[in-house]
């Protein structure tokens, strides 16, 4: 893991073009909440792969919509779930600058990105992971 953070570090801070100062300073500010938020408009999605969504739509006698095939659970769940949950632990430590807060983010990006590789989003995992990456590692100084 340390051999992945220093050839992160050394694509994407130092070879990579680096945001302005004004930009990451932004960036930093505002993460906390642009992560809680991210996980407000990500859990609709995650109540819908378990089925809760469908339970609503099923008949008064049948508290079993799920079981009816209307979601199920898989390995890709399951990152999902970690990922949000990740995210979910960074903010405190976002909103304290701390590198903890960072690092639960950074292992949030990466649990997404297995998340994307087990669904077959190959171009949310390729363009969704660099971004993300790309964001985190402009920024990390910012955070001890």
């Amino acid at each position: 893991m340390n051999q992945l953070n220093k050839t992160l570090e050394l694509y994407l801070v130092k070879k990579a073009p680096a945001l302005p100062k004004n930009t990451k300073e932004m960036l930093v500010k505002f993460s906390p909440w642009i992560t809680i938020l991210m996980i407000v408009l990500s859990l609709p999605a995650v109540l819908a792969l378990l089925g809760l969504g469908t339970m609503m739509y099923s008949p008064p006698y049948s508290a079993y919509g799920m079981m009816r095939g209307g979601g199920g659970f898989s390995l890709a769940i399951l990152f999902l779930i970690a990922a949000i949950a990740l995210q979910v632990l960074a903010v405190p430590g976002l909103m304290k600058r701390q590198m903890a807060g960072w690092n639960f983010l950074y292992y949030g990006v990466l649990v997404n990105a297995i998340y994307s590789l087990l669904n077959g989003q190959v171009v949310s995992l390729i363009i969704g992971t660099l971004v993300g990456l790309y964001f985190l590692f402009q920024v990390k100084s910012y955070y001890k």
